[in-house]
């Protein structure tokens, strides 16, 4: 498949009952700060944890490259990940030193934590966060997307289309998070963004909830007191979670056939149905539950705007990332 019917794939089949939005949809609120990235000399390497057992964990990712390489910002645009090929070990060798010069290197974690702390600076032999290679290559190691402020336009933007039909003032807006995660931080980062929409005073209410920890995503019917809920998972890509786990948990799909997967429970499920048929779940809101109006988005991950997040992480990196290390 082409870069271009991927990219095409992809958000089409996460979003088929959201009325359409063309790419670079927070770009033209405002200019994106491109012009320190932009060159003839530098790369940029997305790197993202993948997976083994859901062949839609890397979708996203490939599709934000799609979109940032025809965008034409960098001479050059590749992907890796921790549990797909391309792996980050073989990213090393992805660009020429002779025509490439500097590679920045955005991680598509939607917080910090054990992958962005160690693991991909491990895998990719970074020193810091400027690391120059012994080819006189400059790698540059930026924030991960998650940590960008435009996460809370695309959260606010995520809700607004599937809910078109809702009033926000009546409406309770809740943020899934995995919850227990090991050596994560995206329990934190989903309370963070539940605060700034709060404090916004768009929604009656705005929560952050988990899948296993309290507050729980299952206990939505008590936690709510609105007309209207909508729920948007807190995730870099759909998967069994947001396909099968959250929908159980919410009432809104019959019952899953295994455990879900923590640290405690390692129970590795594999996809029973194609994507299209997964992606079913988003196309049918809104869903009446008790007499109330639930809407459920696909994950954040998905939104065509991360290709925006991910070109000012890198150029964000040019104005602050520089100040927090040196080169080695």
């Amino acid at each position: 498949m082409s870069d271009v019917s991927l990219n095409d794939a992809v958000f089409s089949e996460s979003s088929a009952a959201i009325r359409p939005w063309p790419h670079s949809t927070c770009a033209q609120s405002r200019l994106l700060n491109v012009s320190s990235v932009r060159s003839d000399d530098s790369a940029l390497l997305i790197v993202a944890h993948g997976s083994t057992v859901n062949p839609d964990s890397s979708a996203p990712t490939l599709a934000h490259a799609a979109e940032i390489r025809r965008r034409k910002v960098f001479a050059d645009v590749g992907c890796a990940f921790w549990k797909e090929e391309p792996s980050l070990r073989d990213a090393l060798f992805l660009f020429d030193p002779e025509s490439i010069r500097e590679v920045y290197v955005v991680p598509n974690f939607i917080s910090e934590g054990y992958f962005t702390q160690t693991v991909i600076p491990r895998e990719l032999e970074l020193n810091g966060r400027i690391t120059k290679r012994s080819s006189g290559q400059i790698w540059k190691y930026c924030e991960p997307v998650g940590n960008h402020s435009m996460m809370t336009e695309l959260l606010l933007k995520r809700a607004g289309e599937v809910a078109q039909d809702a009033n926000p003032a009546q409406a309770t807006l809740l943020i899934v998070a995995h919850g227990t995660d090991l050596n994560e931080n995206s329990a934190v980062a989903a309370k963070r963004e539940a605060e700034k929409i709060r404090a916004l005073g768009k929604f009656a209410a705005v929560l952050n909830v988990y899948m296993e920890e309290p507050p729980l995503v299952s206990d939505w019917k008590n936690l709510t007191k609105t007309p209207s809920v909508v729920v948007v998972p807190f995730f870099i890509s759909d998967g069994l979670h947001s396909y099968e786990d959250i929908p159980v948990l919410l009432g809104i799909t019959k019952e899953r056939s295994t455990r879900l997967r923590s640290p405690k429970r390692p129970t590795v499920r594999q996809p029973t149905t194609s994507r299209a048929a997964r992606g079913e779940v988003f196309r049918r809101n809104p869903y009446n539950v008790d007499g109330r109006s639930l809407f459920y988005t696909p994950s954040i991950g998905t939104d065509s705007g991360f290709a925006d997040i991910i070109i000012e992480q890198a150029a964000k990196f040019d104005s602050e990332g520089s100040r927090r290390g040196g080169t080695s």
